[in-house]
């Protein structure tokens, strides 16, 4: 009996208040209009461990320093390979994630100043294969999200100058990366960008 082909791994990225998660939902509908098994994780989460840690994480009334916050990070999101993304890319589903390692490495990275390549290097050994095929980075102004915003997480309500670097950490990525990123502007209309990241997506998922 042949193996499935292996699935795809779309990773949904930007600053708070860019329409992830709302995002997600309709690019999962065109997903599966296609023909294709599609899932749907967040990060942190996903896993009875990852949903402990991102309580953790996001509590607002927490306290995490910048290094302990990055290893959490990764400490969720390996479970969450190892758990669920992982054997379903093996089966031939694609994923849908509403965050990934790329947020660590904007975040964490750029925006706490730990460095992109340090925060790569320790999510690395935990995630192995398993990182994004496409990164679909919506833009949008770091006003525009923090008044999208209804009620903050701890690190939503880092402030203006952190969500900055953060954005600008993403800009970098995706300009030393260009082969794994889409950028979608986010002030579309939502349907516009679920399709401009499928229209992506299909052309280099066909790989399989």
């Amino acid at each position: 009996m042949s193996q499935p082909d292996r699935g795809f791994y779309i990773a949904l990225e930007g600053i708070e208040g860019a329409g992830k998660s709302t995002v997600a939902a309709v690019l999962c509908d065109l997903i599966a209009d296609a023909g294709h098994n599609v899932m749907t994780v967040r990060e942190p989460g996903g896993t009875p461990t990852g949903e402990k840690v991102r309580h953790v994480l996001l509590d607002p009334d927490g306290s995490v320093a910048p290094w302990p916050e990055a290893l959490l990070f990764a400490a969720a999101r390996a479970q969450l390979a190892v758990d669920i993304v992982e054997p379903a890319l093996q089966a031939g589903t694609w994923v849908v994630t509403d965050r990934s390692v790329y947020s660590s490495l904007a975040y964490q990275g750029a925006g706490r100043g730990l460095g992109t390549e340090q925060v790569r290097a320790v999510n690395a050994p935990g995630l192995g294969p398993t990182w994004p095929d496409l990164v679909a980075l919506l833009q949008l102004g770091v006003a525009d999200g923090l008044s999208r915003q209804q009620v903050p997480d701890r690190i939503g309500a880092a402030g203006h100058e952190f969500l900055d670097r953060v954005a600008h950490g993403f800009l970098v990525l995706s300009e030393s990366e260009p082969e794994r990123f889409v950028v979608v502007d986010a002030t579309q209309p939502v349907d516009d960008v679920a399709a401009a990241i499928w229209k992506v997506a299909r052309d280099r998922g066909s790989h399989g």
